[in-house]
C-alpha cells in the first residue's frame, strides 16, 4: 500500500480527514505526498531537488518545514555539500519538533558511518534519547561510547558502554565487550573477565571473546581457569578469532602448571599456524617442554632459536640444547652447544655445569686436547667447585689421550701431588711425545723424553719401549755407543722372550755393533732376530736382517755359515735376493770356487738389471775371470761395464782390468788405449801410476816408447814432487769447509786451483767451492759452480753436481729445468736415499708442472721404495692423489686420501683429511663431510693449519645445512683456540656473515 505522508502528518497532527478529495488534489499537501514518494524510493536527487523547490514556493507552515527536513535528509543521503549544515540549521531552527531528534540521529549515523566521530558526538548528544524508542537510546548510546572510544577517551567511553549493558537489545553485548577492553587496557582483569564472560553469551562474540578472555585468566594466573576455558572453547567452538593465540595462552598455563606435554602440544599448535611469531621467552619453554618429554629433536629446533643472544635465556637455552644432542648422540653440536653455555657470563652455576659436560663430551668423542683445556680450566676456575674431584679425575684420562702432549706434560709437572694414576700417565705422555719428537727427527729431545719417561717406571713394559725408541733416536742421531747402551739396557730389563720391543732390539742393537765393527756381538743379536722373526706374520725386517747376519759371518771369516745365510735369502726370495747373489759370489770366490761364484753373480746380472749391486757384480765377476785366466770373458765383463755405466767409480779399475786382460791375450793397441784412457780421463785415480807403468811395458813391446814421454810428462803434472804441501792446503781447506766456515773455505779452495791449476782434484775443489756457497745461503753462485762441474762429462763430482742442480732448481721452483737434473740423478744413484731423493724430486717436479699422471707415476715408485724417511711414503701417497685430483678423478683420489689417513697420523694425513672432507662438501654431501671430520679429525689436532682448516669446512657444512647456531659456535671455537693466523682471520670473515 502506498505511503503517504500527508495522511501520517496530519495523523500524527491528530487533525481531521478531508473527506472531498479534490480538495488533497489540488492542495500542497499533495505535492508533499508525490515528493516524499522519491524520497522514499531512495530518489533522494530527485528528492532533494523538489524538496529544495518547495520550501520555497509553499504557503503551508508545515508542509515548509517538512520540505525543509526532507530536504536536509535527501542532501545528506548524496552527501551533497554542506548538507551537514542544513541538519544543523533545521535541528537549530525548529529545537521542538518531532522531526528534530530523527535529523540528530540521522546526522550522528552520517557521521559515525563515515568515521568522523568527533563530529558523530556532537550530534547523537543533540538526540532527546528520553524520546526516542528503546532501540534508538540503545543505538545512539552505544554510538556515542564508541565514537569516545575510536578517540581514545575511554573513561567517557566507558560511561556509555555501561548504560548499554543493563538495557536490552542488539548493543548490550556490544557494550560488555567493548567496556571489557577498556578495563583489560586498564589492567582491571576483574571487571574485564566479568565483562567479556557477558559478551561471549553472544553468537557474535562468541568467536571473538576467547582469546581476550583466555588472556585475562593468565595475566592473572588463572591457570586452571585458563585451562578450563580454553579447552572447552578449542573443542566446541569453530572459525574462532586467533585460535592460535588461544592455544598460546593454553601452552604458557600448561607450562606454569608443568604439564609439559600439553605445553609442547599448544606451543607447537601456535607454531604451526603460522600466524605469528614466539617471543624468545616462549621460544625457551617450548624447548623445555620438548625437552621434558624426551622429544629432543623437536626441542633442539626450538633452543637453536632461543640461545642466538649472550644473556640467561641464551645460555640456558644452550645448556639444555647440548643435552638434546647428547641424548641424540650427536656429541659435536653438543659440544659447541655446552661451549657457548660455559662462555657466557649470566648465570656462573649454568657456565660451571657446562664446563664440565663440554669436558665429558669432548672426551667421549675423542677430542682429547680440546677436554683436557677445559678441565685444566674448571679446575683453575672452580678449584673448591661441586665437579672438582670428578675433573681430576677425567683430567687423568684425558691428559693420556691428547695429543698436546707437551701441555699435558707441563700440567702435570706443575701438579704438587701426583697420584699412581697421575705418575702413570706422566709415564705414557712423556713416552709419546718423545715418538713425535723421534718422528719429526729431534732426536736430541726424543732421547730426553724417553729417558723422562724410563724416570717414572709404573708400567714396566712402557720401560722397554721407551729404552728401545731411545736406541732408535741416538742411532738415527750417530751416536751409537749411547745407542747401544740404551739397547743394553732394555735387555736387562729381561721382558718377556715374545717381546716385540725385545725382538725389534736385536734388530737395533745388532745394527749398532756392526757399525762399530763390533761383529761377534752384531752376530749374536742379528741370529736372535731372524730366528724369532723367521715365519712370522709380521716379518718386519727380517730380510735386511737376515742379509747383515750374512755379512758379519763374513767379516769374520765364517764362509760356511756366510755362504749359508745367502743361500737361505735366496731361497726365501728375499727382498734383497740382489745382494744375496751378489755377496754369495764374493764368498764363493773367498772358498775358491769360482765358477759357483760366477753363477751367482749372472742371477744377478741378467735378472735384475735395475739393482744398485749390478755394476760390482759385473766388475767382480770380470775379475774371478781373471783369476781363472779366461781373459775374453774378462776383457767383454769390463768393456760392458765402462760403456753401460761411464760415470761409475769402477771405470777406471775396470779400464785397468781390461787392459791387462788384452795385454794377457796380446792385444797391445787396445793395452795402450785403456791404459792411455786411465792418464787423460782419470789422472788422479788411484790406479794412475800402475796405468803409466802398465803403458810404458806396452808401448815397448809396441816399439812405440817415444809416446810415453807425453803420459809421463801429464802423469808429473798431476802428481808433482811437491805433493804433501799441494795435499795439505785441500785437507786445510776442506777443514774449514767442515768446520762450517763457509767463507773462508771458499778462499782457501780458490786459492788452492789458482796455485795449482792442473791439480787431479781440481773439480773436487769446485764442487767445495759450490756446496760452501749453498749452505752460506748464496743459491746463485753455487749454482754456476754446480754447473760449472756438471759441463765437465768425465769429473768424477759430476753426479753429486747433478743432484746439487736438480735439488736447488728445485728450490727455486724451477721445475721444467730441473727434471733433465732428476733423470740423470735417479739413473746414477749409488744408494736407496739418492735414488728416493731423485724419484721425490721427479714426483715434485711433474706435479707443479702440471703432468700429473707422470707425478702420480714416480710417487708409485718412491711408495716401492718403502719409508726411507719417515714421512717418504706419506707424501708421495698424498702428491698421487692430489694428482688423480687435478685429472678429474675423484674416485680413486678419495680412496688414496683415506687409505692416507687411516695409516698415516702425520701433516700429510691431515691435509688428506681435509682435502677428502672438501670433495664431499664439494658433492653437497654434507652430513657424510662432517661425518668424516668428527671420525678422523682426532689425531690430527697437532698440525694447526689443516685441523683449523678441518673446522672452518665443518662450519661451511653447518651452514649449509641450516645449522647456523652450530656454525657459529664452531667458528667462535676456532677463534678462541687456534694458534694459526690464517686460520683464525678466515674463521672470522666466515663468522662475520652470519646473522
Amino acid at each position: 500500500m502506498k505511503k503517504s505522508l500527508v495522511l501520517l502528518l496530519m495523523l500524527g497532527m491528530g487533525q481531521q480527514i478531508y473527506a472531498q478529495s479534490s480538495l488533497y488534489q489540488t492542495s500542497e499537501f499533495r505535492k508533499l505526498d508525490d515528493h516524499f514518494e522519491l524520497f522514499d524510493k531512495h530518489l533522494f536527487s530527485a528528492s532533494k531537488y523538489e524538496f529544495e523547490e518547495m520550501k520555497y514556493t509553499v504557503e503551508e507552515s508545515e508542509v515548509a518545514l517538512l520540505s525543509q527536513y526532507y530536504h536536509a535528509i535527501s542532501s545528506i543521503r548524496i552527501d551533497n555539500p554542506g548538507s551537514t549544515d542544513l541538519v544543523y540549521a533545521f535541528i537549530r531552527d525548529h529545537q521542538n519538533h518531532p522531526k528534530t531528534n530523527e535529523a540528530a540521529h540521522l546526522l550522528g549515523n552520517f557521521f559515525f558511518d563515515n568515521r568522523n566521530y568527533r563530529e558523530a558526538i556532537t550530534a547523537f548528544q543533540k538526540v532527546k534519547t528520553e524520546k526516542v524508542s528503546d532501540v534508538q537510546r540503545s543505538e545512539v548510546i552505544f554510538k556515542t561510547g564508541y565514537a569516545f572510544f575510536q578517540l581514545g577517551d575511554y573513561p567517557r567511553a566507558l560511561q556509555y558502554f555501561n548504560q548499554v549493558k543493563g538495557q536490552s537489545g542488539e548493543y548490550s553485548a556490544d557494550g560488555f565487550y567493548y567496556a571489557g577492553f577498556i578495563a583489560m587496557t586498564q589492567a582491571n582483569y576483574e571487571q574485564a573477565s566479568r565483562d567479556f564472560s557477558a559478551a561471549d553469551k553472544s553468537q557474535f562474540y562468541s568467536t571473538r571473546v576467547p582469546y581476550m578472555l583466555a588472556g585475562i585468566y593468565y595475566r592473572q594466573a588463572k591457570y586452571d581457569e585458563l585451562i578450563a576455558y580454553a579447552e572447552n572453547v578449542l573443542q566446541n567452538r569453530k572459525n574462532l578469532d586467533r585460535r592460535e593465540e588461544i592455544h598460546l595462552y593454553l601452552a604458557e598455563a600448561y607450562f606454569e602448571k608443568r604439564n609439559f606435554q600439553k605445553a609442547a602440544e599448544n606451543y607447537d599448535a601456535f607454531v604451526n599456524a603460522r600466524k605469528g611469531d614466539l617471543n624468545r621467552s616462549q621460544i625457551y619453554k617450548a624447548g623445555i617442554s620438548q625437552f621434558e618429554i624426551n622429544n629432543f629433536q623437536r626441542a633442539t629446533d626450538y633452543f637453536k632459536v632461543s640461545a642466538g643472544q649472550n644473556d640467561e635465556i641464551g645460555q640456558v637455552s644452550s645448556y639444555y640444547l647440548g643435552h638434546a644432542y647428547v641424548k641424540l648422540n650427536n656429541p659435536q653440536f653438543a659440544s659447541n652447544s655446552f661451549s657457548a653455555a660455559y662462555k657466557s657470563t649470566a648465570n656462573p652455576s649454568i657456565s660451571e655445569d657446562a664446563l664440565i659436560n663440554f669436558a665429558k663430551v669432548n672426551l667421549e668423542k675423542g677430542s682429547f686436547q680440546d677436554a683436557v683445556a677445559a678441565l685444566d680450566n674448571y679446575l683453575d676456575t672452580y678449584p673448591n667447585g661441586k665437579h672438582a674431584r670428578e675433573a681430576e679425575t677425567l683430567l687423568t684420562d684425558a691428559l693420556i689421550n691428547t695429543n698436546n702432549y707437551l701441555r699435558a706434560i707441563e700440567h702435570i709437572e706443575k701438579m704438587p701431588n701426583k697420584s699412581q694414576r697421575i705418575r702413570e700417565a706422566y709415564q705414557k705422555i712423556t713416552f709419546y711425545q718423545g715418538i713425535v719428537y723421534y718422528r719429526d727427527n729431534r732426536h736430541d729431545m726424543a732421547a730426553s723424553y724417553f729417558d723422562r719417561s724410563i724416570a717414572t717406571p709404573v708400567d714396566k713394559s712402557l720401560v722397554v719401549q721407551a729404552y728401545f725408541w731411545k736406541g732408535e733416536s741416538l742411532s738415527a742421531k750417530g751416536d751409537l755407543p749411547a745407542a747401544i747402551r740404551a739397547y743394553e739396557a732394555l735387555q736387562a730389563q729381561r721382558p718377556n722372550a715374545n717381546d716385540p720391543f725385545l725382538i725389534k732390539s736385536y734388530y737395533g742393537l745388532g745394527y749398532a755393533y756392526f757399525n762399530t765393527e763390533q761383529y761377534a756381538k752384531a752376530e749374536t743379536q742379528f741370529r736372535n732376530y731372524v730366528d724369532r722373526k723367521q715365519g712370522s706374520t709380521d716379518p718386519e725386517n727380517y730380510d735386511e736382517a737376515l742379509i747383515r747376519l750374512g755379512d758379519v759371518y763374513y767379516v769374520q771369516k765364517k764362509f760356511s755359515e756366510s755362504q749359508n745365510t745367502f743361500q737361505r735369502a735366496i731361497r726365501e726370495n728375499n727382498d734383497y735376493i740382489d745382494y744375496a747373489y751378489y755377496r754369495s759370489g764374493v764368498v764363493f770366490n773367498f772358498q775358491n770356487r769360482n765358477d759357483e761364484a760366477i753363477q751367482q753373480m749372472n742371477m744377478l746380472i741378467n735378472n735384475y738389471p735395475n739393482s744398485l749391486h749390478l755394476e760390482d757384480a759385473i766388475f767382480q765377476k770380470s775379475q774371478i775371470n781373471m783369476e781363472e785366466m779366461r781373459y775374453a770373458d774378462a776383457r767383454d765383463g769390463f768393456g760392458r761395464l765402462i760403456s753401460s755405466r761411464p760415470n761409475s767409480p769402477f771405470v777406471p779399475f775396470a779400464l785397468e782390468g781390461r787392459a791387462v786382460a788384452n795385454f794377457s791375450m796380446q792385444n797391445y793397441g787396445a793395452t795402450i788405449d785403456d791404459y792411455k784412457k786411465i792418464l787423460e780421463n782419470h789422472p788422479n785415480s788411484t790406479n794412475a801410476e800402475a796405468a803409466l807403468v802398465g803403458l810404458q811395458e806396452a808401448l815397448a813391446i809396441e816399439g812405440r816408447s817415444a809416446e810415453f814421454s807425453q803420459y809421463l810428462t801429464r802423469y808429473r803434472g798431476a802428481n808433482p814432487d811437491n805433493k804433501s804441501l799441494q795435499n795439505l792446503e785441500f785437507e786445510a781447506a776442506k777443514a774449514l769447509y767442515f768446520d762450517n766456515n763457509w767463507q773462508q773455505a771458499i778462499q782457501a779452495f780458490e786459492n788452492y786451483m789458482r796455485n795449482y791449476p792442473q791439480a787431479s782434484n781440481r773439480s773436487e775443489a769446485i764442487f767445495f767451492v759450490a756446496e760452501s756457497h749453498y749452505r752460506a745461503g748464496r743459491k746463485d753462485q753455487a749454482l754456476e759452480n754446480f754447473y760449472r762441474i756438471e759441463r765437465e762429462r768425465d769429473s768424477n763430482q759430476r753426479i753429486r753436481a747433478v743432484q746439487r742442480i736438480a735439488a736447488i732448481e728445485m728450490e727455486n721452483k724451477n721445475y721444467g729445468r730441473a727434471l733433465p737434473f732428476l733423470r740423470e740423478a735417479s739413473k746414477n744413484a749409488r744408494n736407496q736415499i739418492e735414488e728416493y731423493e731423485a724419484l721425490r724430486g721427479l714426483m715434485t717436479a711433474h706435479f707443479e708442472t702440471e703432468t700429473y699422471d707422470s707425478a702420480a707415476h714416480y710417487a708409485d715408485r718412491v711408495v716401492s721404495l718403502g719409508n726411507v724417511t719417515v714421512d717418504a711414503v706419506p707424501a708421495a701417497l698424498l702428491v698421487k692423489g692430489k694428482s688423480r685430483l687435478r685429472k678429474g678423478n675423484t674416485s680413486e683420489a678419495e680412496q688414496i686420501f683415506k687409505d692416507l689417513v687411516n695409516q698415516y697420523t702425520t701433516v700429510h694425513g691431515a691435509e688428506a683429511l681435509f682435502l677428502m672432507a672438501e670433495l664431499q662438501n664439494k658433492a653437497g654431501q654434507y652430513e657424510k663431510s662432517n661425518e668424516t671430520i668428527f671420525d678422523l679429525s682426532g689425531p690430527f689436532s697437532g698440525y694447526g693449519y689443516w685441523y683449523g682448516r678441518v673446522f672452518v669446512l665443518l662450519a661451511e657444512n653447518y651452514i649449509q645445512l641450516g645449522e647456523d647456531f652450530q656454525a657459529k659456535a664452531t667458528l667462535e671455537s676456532i677463534i678462541a683456540n687456534s694458534n694459526n693466523e690464517e686460520v683464525v682471520k678466515l674463521a672470522k670473515e666466515k663468522s662475520d656473515k652470519i646473522k
